[in-house]
């Protein structure tokens, strides 16, 4: 998911969620910051699918999003994976 479409891929993701299986996985990796409309529009995303039994999972959250996601306590309605590919490479 990237920032530039962020509201039509969670569109895409909310139309699809009559057919998840348990649960909902959206990559954040590419995601450096959200606007309110943002986030409103996750918590709605999030609510619907907990009403149908869906778990949301974020992959990849940068930590100031993160942040801002426990600020407006969003945190409660999602799951939050880790993604090796953010980690510094050590040499």
């Amino acid at each position: 998911m990237d920032e530039g479409h962020f509201m039509l891929t969670l569109r895409a993701a909310g139309a699809k969620l009559n057919v998840a299986d348990g649960e909902a996985i959206l990559d954040f990796s590419a995601v450096r910051r959200v606007d309110s409309k943002a986030l409103h529009a996750l918590e709605e995303f999030a609510q619907i699918a907990g009403e149908k039994g869906i778990k949301v999972v974020l992959r990849g959250v940068n930590i100031d999003v993160y942040k801002v996601f426990k600020l407006v306590k969003l945190t409660r309605l999602l799951s939050f994976e880790y993604c090796p590919a953010q980690s510094p490479r050590s040499y």
